[in-house]
């Protein structure tokens, strides 16, 4: 079956757009040829520098015949109608059509519409220039006296369609003055001529040979190796950087890795500033020290041996097996005569060595002294930016800068940057002594956490907000802890970030993210499903985290409305009127204000605590079931028993017992709805009847009992037990007892005893929100 090959050759594609703009090629062809019937086999996107690429494999011939039947008005219809439905159909006349009968609706003609499929590279012209007028580039530009808008000017079009076994036929369309062909160019400077290329195989053998690589994993993974082999053979160890290595990636199309040097001068500038100086500025890789052995010792090459074999693949892994007397890469050979040595530098090991890793895009004749030249130069007046501006933060002292805050608005509702955290600091020493911390420790920590804002090194690079902290804070002689707050009240910032475990540092993080969900939920600015401007989201998580992974015993109602209350007599928006609860407009300050705002805080908690067991295997309708309790909101005791539920219900017991409680809540609920009262209260043991119902009525007394007490204990497992021994007598009471019995009295009583079923298992859980 035929392939097709499509390449859009322009000026320079953002490497940031590169692989999202891959993706909506192939799903733009592909979708297209599915909705036009060409079903393919596989196909796969390609991006570089200068080129989007497609390769669709298996695409039909020609399009399927279609036959169709196409229902037309009722026979005796108006001559208009009879008249619309010929022309629609394609008939001549109405004696074309067929009459079908149908009994109820009376008989309508019916044409049998049959249209021949077209052969596959006429719709693909069809196909092809609608998917270059209308593709979805974030930004885009036009050029010259065209009307076409790309991200960058358009040079010329590939698209070729044809058997792998045969030349292909070039797909006919044109697209602003390009008319598309079968020729494209290598690279910008290495090989700059054009060339014909057939099929998706020939045309990545005739890149590779004018030095492009076409698949960015494979850039990548050649610029990953032979950064590390280049640092290895230096007695050094390449930081790895996945974004810096996609972006880097996206920017060349034949990637060749240098080493350049700096004055170890620098290296007195913290690493991160460094690393941060260098990838910003020059999209570089640093190196640390290594323990690994230094040049001499064997490196395995990337699979495929020498450089050629290495890119000569499309598919990273391929190629032969590995070689050892592979020719050394060019930056191997490059000068670095003029580098410290790593072992003279008196650093230990795991800093960063006055060394940086470049990509170039070109095989220079000189071996790359020049580029690595370049880039010495810029990254060594970088550098000297960076020093100073570190230098100059540390003439001044953190809480020197603070008096600035009180120029600063940190939200027009909530006051400056100073009130806010003088709030943090109220707020971190009143959870000093739940969380073990010092207290004046913490109040040190809190009232500089964020003096690093003001800092010369965090203006340059605001992902150092915290960290630079930590270094100012040790430079000017804080405690340990304190500087250690400084950068960790910020944590988690992700999933994947790691969470404080020091006490002062867990009191600040708390204090700073209970601060601002408190404050946001006091002046309704609460997330949407679609935006979260002041991530809410990941502060709660970042509290949720904080909380279960170093087993805080806290109260977050009873912490979240203290400080409302504080920020109510602090903040004039919230002193004045905080929210509206039932469309009355009520002050913070009254307690019914502080009752709807920490409930409704408390259930953003419980939805955002079902998103974290979730992704850990546990079910949401069970946090639901314990949330659902009154007074539930100590994370910890919540896990506790969420996990204690869930191995209950998997039981046959659990499973039964679920069953039969839902079957009472269910009685009760329509009985109470069509009576209009609720039965709740003491059961009237001379009103018991049976024999089943009487061990019922001892057995949820028991139950009941034994459940709380070990709630009490916080023992959720003996709970399950006291609840789980219901399950039998539960059973037998439904097997033998009619509820609705024809005496008032006994029904109403048997309704109470249906509830006190329900009441002794909410010892452990609401049964009613649990599904299944």
């Amino acid at each position: 079956m035929p392939d097709l090959l499509f390449e859009l050759f322009s000026e320079e594609i953002p490497a940031r757009m590169q692989g999202r703009a891959a993706e909506d090629l192939k799903k733009l062809v592909t979708d297209k040829l599915v909705d036009a019937g060409l079903v393919y086999d596989g196909a796969t996107a390609f991006a570089t520098p200068r080129r989007l690429a497609l390769a669709v494999q298996g695409i039909p011939a020609r399009q399927p015949d279609l036959r169709e039947e196409k229902k037309g008005p009722r026979v005796g219809a108006p001559d208009k109608a009879i008249e619309g439905f010929l022309k629609s159909a394609g008939l001549a006349s109405i004696d074309q059509a067929t009459v079908q009968k149908d009994p109820k609706k009376g008989d309508f003609y019916v044409a049998l519409v049959e249209k021949p499929g077209r052969p596959a590279i006429e719709v693909l012209a069809e196909i092809l220039p609608l998917v270059v007028r209308t593709f979805p580039w974030p930004k885009s530009m036009r050029w010259g006296s065209g009307r076409l808008t790309w991200v960058r000017p358009l040079h010329s079009i590939v698209a070729t369609f044809g058997p792998e076994t045969e030349d292909p036929d070039i797909v006919p369309f044109t697209v602003d003055h390009i008319t598309a062909g079968d020729t494209t160019r290598g690279h910008r400077f290495l090989s700059p001529g054009s060339f014909r290329v057939k099929h998706h195989d020939d045309y990545v053998e005739k890149l590779l040979q004018a030095k492009v690589v076409l698949d960015p994993a494979r850039r990548r993974d050649i610029i990953l190796h032979e950064a590390k082999q280049l640092a290895f053979a230096q007695g050094l160890e390449l930081v790895e950087d996945q974004g810096l290595l996609e972006e880097v990636a996206g920017l060349v199309e034949w990637p060749v890795v240098l080493m350049g040097s700096f004055d170890p001068a620098f290296l007195k500038i913290p690493d991160e500033v460094i690393r941060s100086t260098i990838r910003a500025n020059q999209k570089c890789f640093v190196v640390r020290r290594s323990s690994s052995p230094l040049p001499g010792a064997s490196f395995s090459p990337l699979p495929g041996g020498e450089r050629s074999m290495a890119r000569g693949s499309a598919t990273a892994g391929e190629g032969g097996p590995p070689s050892t007397s592979a020719p050394p890469h060019p930056a191997l050979r490059a000068d670095l005569s003029g580098a410290a040595s790593p072992r003279d530098q008196g650093r230990g090991e795991g800093s960063l060595a006055p060394h940086f890793i470049l990509v170039s895009n070109t095989e220079a004749t000189d071996g790359g002294k020049a580029i690595v030249a370049g880039n010495e130069r810029v990254i060594r007046a970088r550098l000297s930016d960076a020093k100073f501006f570190y230098e100059t933060d540390l003439s001044t002292k953190l809480e020197d800068r603070l008096k600035k805050f009180d120029q600063i608005v940190f939200h027009e509702k909530l006051g400056t940057q100073a009130e806010r955290i003088a709030r943090i600091e109220r707020l971190a020493v009143e959870l000093a002594p739940l969380v073990g911390a010092d207290v004046e420790k913490v109040r040190r920590a809190a009232k500089l956490c964020k003096a690093d804002l003001l800092t010369e090194v965090v203006g340059e690079f605001p992902e150092l907000q915290g960290l630079m902290g930590k270094y100012y804070a040790l430079a000017q002689g804080e405690d340990a802890s304190v500087a250690a707050a400084c950068e960790e009240h910020y944590k988690p910032q992700g999933p994947a970030d790691r969470v404080p475990t020091d006490p002062v540092s867990i009191a600040v993080a708390l204090a700073d993210k209970l601060d601002t969900l408190v404050g946001f939920w006091a002046i309704d600015e609460k997330p949407t499903g679609s935006k979260d401007p002041y991530a809410l989201r990941r502060a709660a998580l970042g509290v949720i985290r904080i909380v279960l992974e170093n087993g805080l015993r806290l109260g977050l109602v009873s912490i979240s409305d203290v400080h409302l209350g504080v920020m109510a007599g602090l903040v004039p928006a919230i002193h004045a009127s905080s929210a509206t609860r039932a469309g009355k407009s009520v002050d913070a300050r009254d307690k019914p204000a502080h009752d709807g705002l920490t409930k409704d805080l408390l259930a953003f908690f419980a939805d955002r605590l079902k998103v974290q067991l979730r992704e850990q295997g546990a079910r949401h309708d069970l946090v639901d079931a314990v949330f659902a309790l009154e007074g539930q909101d100590d994370l910890v005791k919540i896990v506790r028993r969420v996990e204690a539920l869930a191995k209950f219900l998997d039981t046959e017991d659990g499973k039964n017992l679920l069953a039969g409680v839902k079957r009472a809540t269910n009685i009760l609920r329509i009985e109470e709805k069509r009576d209009g009262i609720r039965y709740a209260g003491a059961v009237d043991a001379a009103l018991l009847r049976e024999d089943a119902e009487r061990a019922l009525a001892r057995a949820v007394d028991t139950a009941r009992t034994e459940a709380e007490a070990a709630v009490v204990r916080e023992d959720f497992s003996a709970a399950m037990a006291a609840v789980a021994t219901l399950r039998p007598v539960v059973d037998a009471f439904f097997d033998a007892v009619t509820v609705n019995a024809d005496d008032a009295a006994v029904r109403a009583n048997r309704l109470r005893l249906l509830d006190g079923i329900r009441a002794a298992t909410l010892a452990v859980a609401d049964f009613s929100r649990i599904e299944g």
